[in-house]
């Protein structure tokens, strides 16, 4: 399929998979690739200019509607991995549709990668996607951060401004708050940022205002992190820093 056609019909798959979850009362939200494409409607050409490829279907849940979730992608004509379903089933659900060769990988109650982002009172908040501080942190929470979650990271702030009060703003009270109570996610996420910010000239494709804008973004939300207070428990795990591992590995799971 070419590669035009693919990102359509991913895009396409995403959509009728969380509107029929809404219309049967279910919450599901895309979070990956496409939520950022979906949520970045004005800079989401970016993703062609810099040659982003779209993979997945990737999408979080809540567990206590997993029954009705299966149900679902089932009639859809997805299957899932048995061994994936064994070993990880209340965390996660990797599905395959054999006839259209899609993939919907399901995240239930929280994304646990080397960081943990919780989705419990978050998924009510957007009738498509997990919040957009929510995506960020999808981002910014990978240790060996990689060109894909660069481009994704630009596009976002290119998008959206930094705030609070409005869904369409990257919450920063919010991040503020999270990373604020833990001192290892705090340290991979503003490492993170740096490294996006460093990488904007990397980018022939990208004009000068778009690297003024996105890197305007990062320095303030990087000056509002540093200036939220933390609590006890983060200052004492911030003497030891980087002698102690901060992070979770990640075990990957193979189709």
């Amino acid at each position: 399929m070419h590669e035009t056609a693919k990102h359509e019909a991913l895009m396409k798959e995403a959509a009728r998979i969380v509107q029929d979850g809404n219309e049967r009362g279910l919450h599901l939200r895309l979070l990956g690739a496409i939520a950022f494409q979906l949520h970045c409607p004005k800079y989401n050409y970016l993703t062609t200019r810099l040659h982003r490829t779209l993979t997945d279907v990737d999408l979080a849940g809540y567990n206590k509607e997993r029954n009705e979730i299966e149900k679902m992608m089932r009639e859809f004509g997805y299957v899932d991995e048995p061994m994936v379903t064994a070993l990880f089933g209340r965390q996660r659900m990797i599905w395959d549709n054999k006839s259209t060769g899609m993939h919907v990988d399901i995240f239930f109650d929280k994304l646990e990668m080397n960081h943990d982002i919780p989705f419990e009172g978050r998924l009510e908040r957007d009738n498509l996607t997990i919040p957009i501080a929510d995506l960020l942190l999808e981002k910014m929470q990978i240790v060996k951060i990689n060109e894909k979650d660069i481009i994704d990271t630009i596009m976002l702030f290119r998008e959206h401004s930094v705030g609070i009060g409005d869904p369409e703003k990257i919450d920063s009270a919010y991040l503020s708050r999270i990373l604020g109570n833990d001192w290892g996610f705090y340290h991979t996420v503003t490492t993170n940022l740096t490294v996006v910010q460093n990488r904007l000239d990397h980018y022939a494709e990208l004009t000068e205002e778009d690297r003024r804008d996105v890197k305007s973004k990062i320095q303030g939300l990087l000056k509002t992190l540093e200036n939220q207070s933390k609590t006890l428990a983060w200052k004492i795990r911030a003497r030891v820093g980087t002698k102690t591992k901060w992070y979770k590995d990640v075990e990957e799971v193979s189709r």
